[in-house]
């Protein structure tokens, strides 16, 4: 089967389409490719998003913060969704847009921002669900 091409978008690609990605690559395992970009990429993926996801075994230092042009060249996506990006979140070749309401946890205090991450990854399996890709 083929697998499922996904671009998560934030503005600074720091948090919440990092976690985005990851929850994607921890739950679709092989049937999913993951993407994360930001429409003004920040050029580093926030600390506090490496140690929430630390705490359930997937290493986020491995990523980098990047722009949409570092990941066009892997369109078209099958899903892209974007996250508080507004009027930049930019058109890229997919069969589905979906746009989540999600909080920039950046500021937020541990816990609160471990709720966002957890609320994240509930998004992340539903839309694994939708796109028939089964759910480690």
């Amino acid at each position: 089967m083929e697998k499922k091409k996904l671009l998560f978008v934030c503005i600074e690609n720091s948090n919440r389409s990092q976690m985005s990605q990851a929850f994607a690559k921890i739950l679709g395992g092989d049937a999913v490719e993951a993407y994360s970009a930001g429409s003004n990429p920040s050029g580093i993926v926030n600390p506090k998003a490496i140690a929430a996801m630390k705490e359930l075994g997937y290493d986020l230092s491995t990523h980098d913060s990047k722009s949409l042009d570092a990941v066009k060249t892997f369109a078209p996506f099958d899903a892209v969704v974007t996250m508080g990006c507004g009027d930049a979140c930019p058109w890229m070749p997919a069969r589905k847009f979906i746009d989540w309401q999600i909080p920039d946890p950046k500021h937020m205090e541990p816990n609160e921002f471990n709720q966002v991450r957890d609320f994240i990854g509930g998004k992340v399996k539903e839309l694994l669900k939708e796109l028939n890709v089964e759910v480690a």
